[in-house]
């Protein structure tokens, strides 16, 4: 969340007489897979995952080793959205529905599966979902009838909103005097959840997608250089992040376009996708097949992993037998500014 921060302290101490980065950075939100009950019955036989900015999609198939039909319940958790300071950067959220942030949907042996969900408001590991609800605030913290509703309170209950955590007290002149308004402080948890049947001995293939919650910034660091030790640290994590290797650079200085305004000439689009519940079976992932499209030829993409293959103008691949993963997937996509 604090991005926005990094990118403008960055440009300002290594070019002075740059034009500012516009205030327009965007935060990722990382969602991923499935999880379902830790059992030893239940192997994932393969998992084959398709990332692109416009859609994440992901196939598993699922096999029950054991002489009886297991019953469990299977659980997609949405990425965490609000906390205090949230709304200081935009965020990356391709819908403003309250419950179905990522337009999540499943398909069970291609059939729709009617998912329920629960959702709660949490503060400091506490659950306020119960003072919301009593209270009539809606529990979509990203949503403006969330602030809306707080700030109608009397003051009694905003004052013991913002002594439980619940809310904080925002204040600032918007050029009408002096203003004072609550803003939502809890963090929405939301999991989508239903009970599948996995019969003996067969396999069970699932399917679900999502549109992810894109990050971007109007410029990149990645590129740049800078004999500040402080800004140099913070380029240098950037590269480690997403792996930056020496000949991704040498494509970005190669056809960095001539953008009037702008420093490298690309715009920045991050992707994180939660790649560790993977690792959380009895036995590892039989095959796992990795697709990630970067959406342009023209486009430069940057991630973490070992093996990777282009196999089309824009989709890298990457497969992995007995598969652990260990780490979450961090992917940069730079894409170059085009004249309108």
């Amino acid at each position: 969340m604090k991005r926005q921060a990094i990118l403008t302290a960055a440009i300002a101490a290594t070019l002075l007489a740059a034009p500012a980065l516009a205030n327009d950075s965007t935060a990722e939100l990382a969602a991923g897979g499935l999880i379902l009950k830790t059992t030893d019955s239940i192997e994932m036989r393969s998992e084959d995952l398709f990332i692109s900015q416009k859609e994440v999609v992901v196939k598993y198939r699922f096999q029950n080793t054991s002489a009886a039909p297991v019953s469990t319940v299977v659980a997609f958790p949405m990425p965490d959205i609000g906390g205090e300071g949230f709304f200081e950067s935009d965020n990356g959220l391709p819908s403003d529905d309250a419950t179905n942030l990522l337009q999540f949907h499943t398909l069970v042996d291609g059939k729709p599966v009617k998912a329920q969900v629960e959702q709660k408001a949490i503060v400091k590991g506490v659950d306020r979902t119960a003072w919301l609800k009593a209270h009539g605030i809606p529990l979509a913290a990203h949503r403006p009838e969330a602030g809306k509703a707080l700030d109608a309170l009397g003051k009694a209950d905003k004052d013991e909103a913002v002594r439980l955590g619940i809310a904080w007290i925002s204040e600032y002149d918007a050029g009408k005097g002096w203003e004072s308004h609550a803003e939502p402080a809890w963090v929405l948890k939301t999991t989508f959840y239903w009970t599948q049947v996995f019969p003996a001995g067969k396999i069970v293939e699932v399917e679900h997608r999502y549109i992810p919650a894109v990050g971007g910034s109007v410029d990149t660091i990645v590129g740049m250089s800078s004999d500040d030790a402080e800004f140099r640290a913070t380029i240098d994590a950037e590269r480690k992040k997403y792996c930056v290797d020496q000949s991704f650079l040498a494509a970005l200085n190669k056809a960095r376009p001539k953008a009037e305004g702008s420093m490298s000439g690309y715009t920045e689009k991050r992707i994180g996708y939660v790649l560790k519940t993977g690792a959380n079976w009895a036995k590892p992932i039989g095959d796992f097949r990795l697709v990630i499209d970067k959406g342009a030829p023209d486009n430069l993409v940057s991630f973490c992993a070992t093996g990777v293959k282009k196999i089309a103008p824009t989709r890298f691949e990457v497969v992995k037998k007995d598969y652990r993963p260990d780490s979450d997937l961090e992917i940069l996509i730079l894409e170059p500014l085009r004249a309108e």
